[in-house]
């Protein structure tokens, strides 16, 4: 009778338990007005202020404001579209590498990462995570640990899209995970715009799915593997920042 008691509470210890604190958010509000990542804000005022002065103008001289609220409000409504910032629910489990960025996944290969990075002179798997201009841009930590190594690269307009993008202007980040492993990724910004958004500092402290910047309109996210770790994605699949598995390091230790 005990036996059969102690595995009823084996099987009920292994079931499912709801967080019912939790409430998740079905409004229409997730999806038409998430919120809006700070540098989006600075950029919606001063769009805003251009629009009210190009009206105050055109009303000055007689034009009407017609023309200016067809070609404004579309800008307006892009770039709040743009500058997205929507919840995300990070896995939990220790020791996964995460997507950084929302996007197609266009290239898995194996590729000499930076130098800059400490990364080693041996060809690593690279992950490209392609963004469109309407992908939503803010990038987020892979993986939990300690910003170790920066380097910023200045460059050209050039497509990321389809090639290695040597000359594009890129932001190179490494990080010390949790189990010690040392994890790189890469912000290259596209053709439309070169302007990267990256606030991190050496030595700072970073959970999985954490902001931690942004790329503005039409770039790339390339994250480097360890060695001896295998992608949880395939080429073609659209990746979540934040939400999507791109690998799990725990396969290290078996």
């Amino acid at each position: 009778m005990t036996e059969n008691t102690n595995k009823t509470k084996e099987v009920q210890s292994n079931q499912y338990v709801p967080d019912e604190s939790k409430v998740v958010d079905l409004s229409w509000k997730r999806y038409l007005l998430p919120d809006i990542h700070p540098e989006g804000v600075k950029i919606l005022a001063f769009e805003f202020l251009i629009l009210v002065a190009l009206g105050w103008f055109f009303s000055f001289l007689g034009l009407g404001t017609n023309f200016v609220c067809c070609i404004g409000l579309p800008v307006l409504i892009f770039s709040f579209y743009f500058f997205r910032n929507p919840t995300r629910e990070t896995p939990t489990t220790p020791h996964l590498i995460i997507a950084p960025a929302d996007g197609i996944v266009s290239n898995i290969k194996y590729v000499v990462p930076p130098k800059e990075l400490d990364l080693g002179d041996e060809p690593l798997l690279r992950i490209s995570i392609f963004m469109s201009v309407f992908s939503v841009h803010v990038n987020r930590a892979p993986v939990t640990g300690t910003v170790d190594k920066l380097h910023y690269r200045p460059g050209k307009l050039v497509s990321v899209a389809d090639k290695d993008s040597e000359d594009n202007e890129r932001q190179e980040i490494a990080m010390i995970a949790e189990n010690g492993e040392r994890i790189g990724f890469v912000q290259i910004a596209g053709l439309i715009a070169r302007r990267i958004y990256c606030p991190l500092k050496e030595g700072e402290k970073l959970n999985a799915g954490q902001i931690f910047g942004m790329i503005r309109f039409g770039s790339r996210l390339d994250v480097f593997l360890p060695k001896g770790v295998q992608p949880k994605v395939l080429l073609g699949q659209v990746a979540v920042a934040g939400e999507t598995v791109l690998a799990d390091m725990n396969e290290l230790k078996k």
